[in-house]
Protein backbone atom coordinates (compact mmCIF):
# COMPACT_ATOMS: atom_id res chain seq x y z
CA UNK A 1 0.00 0.00 0.00
CA UNK A 2 1.03 3.60 -0.82
CA UNK A 3 0.07 6.94 0.90
CA UNK A 4 -1.84 9.14 -1.12
CA UNK A 5 -2.52 13.18 -0.08
CA UNK A 6 -5.90 14.57 -1.00
CA UNK A 7 -6.03 18.58 -0.77
CA UNK A 8 -9.27 20.72 -1.57
CA UNK A 9 -8.81 24.60 -1.47
CA UNK A 10 -11.34 27.52 -1.31
CA UNK A 11 -11.62 29.95 -4.35
CA UNK A 12 -9.37 32.25 -1.78
CA UNK A 13 -7.02 29.34 -1.26
CA UNK A 14 -7.87 28.65 1.71
CA UNK A 15 -7.28 24.65 2.53
CA UNK A 16 -10.39 23.11 3.07
CA UNK A 17 -9.47 19.21 3.55
CA UNK A 18 -6.04 17.89 3.69
CA UNK A 19 -5.58 14.37 4.30
CA UNK A 20 -3.81 11.19 3.94
CA UNK A 21 -4.78 7.96 3.08
CA UNK A 22 -3.35 4.33 1.49
CA UNK A 23 -4.30 2.66 -1.79
CA UNK A 24 -2.35 -0.23 -3.71
CA UNK A 25 -2.47 1.50 -7.16
CA UNK A 26 -3.38 5.34 -8.88
CA UNK A 27 -6.27 3.94 -10.17
CA UNK A 28 -7.50 3.07 -6.70
CA UNK A 29 -6.35 5.83 -4.91
CA UNK A 30 -8.22 8.21 -7.76
CA UNK A 31 -11.72 6.27 -6.70
CA UNK A 32 -10.88 6.87 -2.84
CA UNK A 33 -10.50 10.49 -4.21
CA UNK A 34 -13.82 10.45 -5.99
CA UNK A 35 -15.67 9.01 -2.84
CA UNK A 36 -14.26 11.51 -0.56
CA UNK A 37 -15.06 14.61 -2.39
CA UNK A 38 -18.24 13.12 -2.53
CA UNK A 39 -18.84 12.35 0.99
CA UNK A 40 -17.61 15.70 2.21
CA UNK A 41 -19.46 17.83 -0.76
CA UNK A 42 -15.99 18.99 -2.44
CA UNK A 43 -16.92 18.02 -5.80
CA UNK A 44 -17.06 21.06 -7.29
CA UNK A 45 -13.88 22.95 -5.68
CA UNK A 46 -10.11 22.90 -6.42
CA UNK A 47 -8.61 20.02 -5.52
CA UNK A 48 -6.04 17.39 -5.89
CA UNK A 49 -4.47 13.94 -5.22
CA UNK A 50 -0.97 13.45 -5.34
CA UNK A 51 0.98 9.66 -5.47
CA UNK A 52 3.98 9.32 -3.43
CA UNK A 53 6.23 10.22 -6.39
CA UNK A 54 4.10 13.18 -6.79
CA UNK A 55 2.29 12.47 -9.76
CA UNK A 56 -0.97 13.57 -9.81
CA UNK A 57 -3.48 11.17 -9.80
CA UNK A 58 -7.04 13.53 -9.41
CA UNK A 59 -6.98 17.51 -9.91
CA UNK A 60 -9.68 19.63 -10.65
CA UNK A 61 -9.30 23.56 -10.96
Amino acid sequence: MRTYHLTVFDKTGEKLLDESFEASSNDEAKNIGHQKLTEKGYNNYTHRCVAPNAKLVLFHR
